[in-house]
């Protein structure tokens, strides 16, 4: 059996409010009664005008004790007495929460009534218009900055290890490697993307041939015949490293060298191999698999990782950063475009109300069954004194006007019978 929850206000100042509300009113209805009473009994037994008004305060005594009981059996028994049909919210709140839900859900969640309220809100424009406002496109940087650097820190080491064993190891292992590298290659080889790394390469060995003469010289003395003399293995070694250094030249220089079209050759030949080549693609396989078992790709990933979230958090703990100024440059640049692309609003609104419709589709009963399950935990007695303090102030106007009311007919109905023969 489930155990009633406390019923717990979200603001116990309004709370304070309402219910001096209540007693005010309440005081009011009572009030009339008792005035509606006192001019009964002055005017008991008379006659003439007085006649009217004794029948008028009776009446409006009747409306009055009718009214007070009909409202009070909503909340609890009248005089606590367990009278038929009486303390409807306690007794029958499950009924009235599964009520309420089916009500909501038939008329609020519903897609044509969804979309017409999205549309009235005009959620791009409400969105374009308040980020135009330099502090608030300033305020939601810095708390998405804020929310970024905190989520980085929270990624630990053992986090990117288990993302590489678990998830993308196992992938890669799977995924053929040579088609990929073929294509990537081909298209490279098209776009001459080549071409400036090439460049890149040449320029930099070029460099160190002219700047590290010596090293040259080591690393080919060291593979120089031992039996010929001194004096002819330095000769011939510095004509080697000047006519390396010269045909390096040449090659950075000439586009067209014959080095150049060489291995453009050997590259095309590769990427078709890649793509054709089961020889080729069976080698490509295993050395990915090789590369993917051994211990320096954990030790590499965690390493990229750190060197990645340390730049990120230090642009980002930056008020002045790239990072910071870029987003702030894109949050104003969109803006402008939310106030002024009305073409672009009206798509940005209908894919927003098509994201209310799918979540209330998909997510509708769960959020109207909530409805029915809080109700459901609710001590009664309790539940109906909350509901009472929200409705029952102009629930109290029901008694005034009952007793108006019944008074007016009252008089009404006095006087036709001393019309009546």
């Amino acid at each position: 059996m489930a155990v009633a929850a406390p019923f717990v206000s979200a603001d116990p100042s309004a709370d304070a409010v309402r219910r001096s509300a209540l007693r005010r009113m309440r005081t009011v209805a009572v009030s009339l009664l008792l005035f509606a009473a006192a001019v009964y009994v002055a005017t008991l037994g008379q006659d003439g005008f007085l006649g009217f008004v004794n029948a008028g305060a009776e009446a409006s005594m009747v409306g009055a004790i009718a009214d007070w009981f009909a409202v009070t059996a909503l909340f609890r028994h009248p005089l606590g007495l367990p009278i038929p049909h009486t303390a409807l919210v306690p007794r029958r709140k499950d009924e009235l929460g599964r009520g309420l839900e089916e009500f909501v859900g038939e008329n609020f969640l519903q897609e044509a009534i969804i979309r017409e309220r999205v549309d009235a809100v005009g959620v791009s424009q409400r969105v374009g218009d308040w980020l135009g406002k330099p502090a608030n496109a300033e305020r939601v940087v810095r708390e998405g900055t804020e929310l970024a650097a905190l989520a980085l820190g929270k990624v630990r080491d053992e986090h990117i290890e288990a993302l590489v064993n678990e998830a993308l190891r196992p992938r890669f292992h799977e995924e053929p490697i040579a088609p990929l590298l073929g294509g990537l290659l081909g298209e490279a080889l098209e776009d001459d993307l080549h071409h400036g790394l090439v460049d890149l390469a040449l320029e930099e060995l070029h460099s160190w041939l002219v700047a590290n003469p010596d090293t040259v010289q080591e690393v080919i003395g060291e593979r120089a015949p031992w039996w010929a003399p001194e004096r002819l293995n330095e000769m011939v070694i510095d004509r080697l490293h000047v006519e390396m250094v010269r045909w390096v030249g040449e090659i950075r220089r000439e586009p067209t060298h014959r080095a150049r079209l060489a291995l453009d050759s050997l590259l095309k030949r590769l990427a078709d191999d890649l793509l054709t080549d089961p020889d080729t693609q069976a080698r490509a396989e295993r050395l990915k698999d090789r590369l993917l078992d051994h211990p320096a790709v954990i030790n590499t990933a965690i390493s990229l990782w750190k060197a990645l979230r340390r730049a990120l958090l230090t642009s980002l703990e930056d008020p002045q950063g790239a990072v910071r100024h870029r987003l702030l440059s894109e949050i104003e640049r969109g803006s402008q475009r939310l106030r002024e692309d009305a073409a672009l609003r009206e798509r940005l609104d209908r894919r927003a109300a098509d994201a209310v419709v799918f979540a209330v589709d998909r997510y509708g009963a769960e959020l109207t069954s909530v409805i029915t399950q809080t109700i459901a935990r609710w001590d009664g007695k309790e539940a109906a004194e909350r509901i009472e303090l929200h409705v029952g102030r102009d629930l109290q106007f029901i008694r005034i006007n009952g007793t108006i009311v019944g008074g007016l007919v009252g008089v009404v109905i006095h006087a036709i019978s001393v019309a009546l023969p």
